[in-house]
C-alpha cells in the first residue's frame, strides 16, 4: 500500500479544487492549474479534501498512485505558494542579466548565450552571479533551471559554471608534479 497515495490532499485557505472525471483542476490566488490523471487510478472530492485510490490491485495501478496523488498536490501548492529554484553562477567574468523577455548569460564562450523566458515563468536576476527562477507550475520551474544549468555545467576541478543553490560539487584535487 502507497503510504503517500492514501493520505487525502487537503485543500488550503483561498484553493478551490474540481475533480471532473480524470481531470484535477486546481484554482488559487497565483493562477490555474489542471491535471489529467490516468485511468488506472480513481480521484473524488471527499470533506474538503481531493482523495486518490487505485481502481484495482494491480502493479501498474499500484505504481501510478502515489505518483498521481504528487501531481495533484504539487499543482494545489503551485496555485496557493508557487515554486522557486535559484541558480549560482562562478567563474571569472561569468554573469547573467535580463534583457527584456530574454536572459543573457555570459559563461566564457565567445558569444553571450541568450535565452528566451517561456510563458507562464518569472526569472529575477538579483545579482550578476544569481537567478532566481519562479511559477505556478513545478515542472516547468524545474525544466527551466535545468535548461540553464545545461548551457555550462559545474566541472569538478576549479568549481566554474551553473549549478543550483543548494548543490554541493563535489570537488577533484588537479596534477600534481
Amino acid at each position: 500500500m502507497s503510504r503517500i497515495g492514501k493520505k487525502p490532499i487537503a485543500l488550503p485557505e483561498g484553493v478551490t479544487a474540481t475533480v471532473d472525471g480524470q481531470t484535477v483542476t486546481a484554482k488559487g490566488p497565483k493562477g490555474e492549474l489542471t491535471f489529467v490523471v490516468n485511468e488506472e487510478v480513481l480521484v473524488k472530492m471527499e470533506d474538503g479534501a481531493v482523495r486518490v485510490d487505485p481502481r484495482d490491485d494491480s502493479k501498474d495501478a499500484r505504481s501510478k498512485w502515489g505518483m498521481s496523488r504528487t501531481m495533484i498536490s504539487n499543482i494545489v501548492n503551485g496555485v496557493k505558494t508557487g515554486f522557486e529554484k535559484k541558480l549560482e553562477i562562478n567563474g571569472v567574468g561569468y554573469r547573467a542579466s535580463l534583457q527584456g523577455k530574454n536572459l543573457q548569460l555570459a559563461l566564457g564562450f565567445s558569444h553571450d548565450v541568450i535565452y528566451p523566458v517561456p510563458e507562464g515563468i518569472q526569472i529575477v536576476v538579483p545579482k550578476p552571479t544569481e537567478i532566481v527562477i519562479s511559477g505556478i507550475d513545478r515542472q516547468k520551474v524545474g525544466q527551466v533551471a535545468s535548461e540553464i544549468r545545461e548551457y555550462r555545467g559545474p566541472e569538478p576541478y576549479k568549481g566554474k559554471g551553473v549549478k543550483y543553490a543548494d548543490e554541493t560539487i563535489v570537488r577533484k584535487e588537479g596534477k600534481k608534479k
